[in-house]
């Protein structure tokens, strides 16, 4: 790779120490970053419209020569306003600027632009404030739109990204064999990215924006097939799998599922190889996820090794050290808790418990990865709701051990294909079965005009003893129209729920607070919890029956799963009211989704069609590199092309290593911060 491109930004020409920091604010570092900051869109300056045929009030692109400059106007608080006056032939208008000297000194007297902007004004007289503009001369006439941040414009991206692919055009490299490219019709590296950032057309900006996407997912399925076979490297703790699981299976209040069982196996099989497991635990909400969790920390602990397993929230940990203390501690095992909101006292108790080897089985949160924590022999690493941890807090957990072996869980259902990609380096299990007796959860969605309905609903339930939620998206009043938790908590105590015990549950809540709420609702001090989406996860409250979401439409299909699955969890029928006075047509389609099924695998399929993979590589998923384009672009098809040329790259070439994959090697690196070298 050209090393001009790896210069520190600041020295591509026109950039400067100050323009540079501007650049590093939006993590760019160097002129070869700077070519990867993807445009979010384009403005097209091909078709252009008279000034008498603009429409008032909105953005249009217009065809204009300057014909005089005014003098710029200094007015209170120091702002700048100029002007200058135009013609596209036949009628005149007015450009206005305000507080940008630099864009309008650029402007010169009898010169010919494209202007983009909002056109005000009436019949008579027009304006055009602050426009995109670009000599009309210019070969390229579909410009890119970037993400911005205070003190760059848009014209000063579009100089300095010139610079930079003038350097790429001069030391030109490829990360793709020539003959990788000929199969799946991609075009140069070189030609993507001129094409991505200034398009000769709508096509070959399209073709650009293949290639990159194709790119990343490869480097994505390169990356996690090489943290696999990382993994795969000698593991201190390869179990006896002479260990008798029937005084566990017998002890059990219920009879595991078939799909737990096959679960169980599958990991047992993985923890009696010299290698460390390294498994997706995947399973609906209720599926049962934390049985199978115990019956490892079972198998590990008649091994003589240790069981940790981290939870994102206090309120998640603890719910796990109650439900795994209930199921093993009978056995003769012992389990701890171990969080941030101990006391320093009990803290270094329960570190001596641990690095004593006294402790079979240590549940906590981010408190049992820090460096005062050592275990005796922690053999078994298990992480609940993967997605919520990035990739360096799931490796600084089992770095506590000598290659341990590790279980992953999620109650977020994927579709297989996608899990491949979001857990690639990991095999997976699926648990699509609920236990016995238990009930599918009755979904209602209906308008605001059913509010008084819903909560006489809510209050016949309360009178007959069984708790409920209220879910709101806000926890402070704004300027939108959601509703917010503690407004909402004042108002319903008042009205809607008078006379029954409520209480106020959110994020920002203290972790002793938020316990001692939970601990309140899950003895039934407390009737009815309003709270934000802090409940989405692992609360757990078999006497909760009703749930009602304001604002539904705030929430993805999964997201309504995984709220939805508070309830239901005991013996009582449960129900789901959903209120949205949303009535656009894809919010009808996810109300009608989720009212008609229970099973999380078929909602997150056809959350997956409805949004695309995007939203699943984007903000959810914090253990994944961030991709540029693929959130974006990718379909299923394209996905698929990348991980089967991924396995023919890998097949011919396991790390990477020959000459012709040497620049692939480096970017796939790079993109995942090296986190997977060693």
């Amino acid at each position: 790779m050209p090393a001009d491109l790896f210069c520190d930004i600041e020295f591509l020409k026109g950039v400067g120490k100050a323009r540079g920091e501007k650049y590093r604010k939006l993590g760019i570092n160097s002129p070869y970053e700077l070519i990867y900051h993807i445009p979010k869109d384009y403005l097209d300056f091909r078709t252009h419209v008279p000034v008498c045929q603009a429409p008032l009030n909105e953005s249009s692109v217009l065809k204009l020569t300057i014909f005089r400059k005014l003098p710029p106007q200094r007015i209170k608080g120091g702002l700048v306003i100029c002007k200058a006056a135009a013609t596209d032939g036949f009628d005149d208008i007015l450009i206005v600027i305000y507080n940008n000297v630099y864009a309008f000194q650029a402007l010169q007297e009898n010169e010919t632009y494209f202007m983009f902007g909002k056109v005000t004004g009436n019949f008579t007289r027009r304006e055009i404030t602050s426009p995109v503009y670009i000599k009309a001369s210019e070969n390229v006439l579909i410009q890119p739109k970037y993400h911005l941040t205070q003190g760059l414009s848009a014209n000063m991206i579009r100089s300095n990204m010139r610079q930079a692919l003038d350097l790429l055009h001069k030391a030109p490299f490829e990360t793709l064999p020539d003959h990788v490219r000929s199969k799946y019709q991609l075009c140069t590296l070189v030609s993507a990215l001129e094409n991505v950032h200034f398009p000769s057309s709508d096509s070959a900006a399209e073709i650009a924006r293949h290639r990159l996407a194709f790119d990343e997912l490869l480097k994505l399925q390169l990356g996690m097939s090489l943290l696999k076979s990382r993994s795969r490297r000698q593991t201190a703790y390869k179990l006896n799998s002479g260990v008798d699981m029937a005084p566990f299976f017998s002890s059990l209040p219920f009879t595991l599922t078939d799909g737990q069982l096959s679960a169980v196996n599958e990991i047992i099989a993985d923890l009696c190889r010299s290698t460390p497991m390294n498994r997706l635990l995947q399973g609906d909400v209720g599926s049962g996820k934390t049985a199978v969790a115990a019956a490892a920390c079972f198998f590990a602990a008649k091994n003589n090794v240790q069981s940790a397993l981290m939870a994102p929230t206090e309120i998640l940990a603890s719910q796990h050290f109650k439900t795994l203390s209930d199921l093993l501690e009978p056995l003769g095992l012992r389990v701890g808790l171990l969080t941030g909101s101990l006391t320093p006292k009990k803290k270094e108790l329960l570190r001596n418990s641990i690095s004593s080897g006294e402790l079979d089985v240590i549940v906590g949160t981010h408190a049992i990865i820090q460096k005062d924590v050592e275990y005796a022999a922690l053999g078994l690493v298990i992480t609940d709701e993967q997605h919520r941890f990035g990739v360096q807090q799931r490796a600084a957990l089992a770095e506590k051990g000598d290659s341990p072996h590790r279980l992953v869980m999620s109650a977020t259902p994927i579709p297989r294909t996608l899990a491949l990609y979001i857990y690639g380096d990991l095999d997976v299990s699926a648990i699509t079965q609920l236990p016995k007796g238990r009930k599918p959860v009755q979904t209602f969605a209906v308008t605001g005009k059913m509010r008084q309905r819903a909560f006489s609903f809510v209050r016949q339930h309360l009178d007959e003893g069984r708790q409920a939620y209220v879910v709101c998206p806000m926890i402070e009043d704004s300027d939108s129209d959601l509703f917010a938790v503690k407004s909402y908590a004042e108002n319903a105590a008042k009205n809607d729920l008078k006379g029954y015990s409520t209480a106020l549950l959110h994020g920002r809540m203290r972790s002793n607070e938020k316990e001692k709420v939970m601990k309140q609702f899950r003895n039934g001090d407390i009737q009815v919890l309003i709270c934000t989406t802090v409940v989405e996860v692992g609360v757990d409250v078999p006497n909760a029956a009703v749930m009602v979401i304001e604002n539904a439409e705030r929430f993805g299909l999964s997201q309504l799963h995984q709220l939805r699955g508070r309830v239901g969890r005991g013996q009582y029928s449960s129900y789901c009211i959903l209120i949205t006075d949303n009535h656009s047509e894809d919010c009808l389609k996810r109300m009608k989704i989720i009212s008609s099924t229970n099973d999380g695998f078929k909602i997150s399929e056809a959350d997956l069609k409805l949004r695309g993979p995007g939203d699943f590589f984007g903000s959810a998923q914090h253990g994944l590199p961030p991709l540029k384009i693929a959130d974006v672009e990718c379909s299923m098809s394209l996905m698929n092309q990348a991980k089967l040329c991924c396995e023919e790259i890998l097949a011919a070439d396991p790390d990477l290593s020959a000459p012709e994959h040497h620049t692939l090697r480096v970017d796939t690196l790079r993109l995942f911060n090296k986190d997977i070298v060693g």
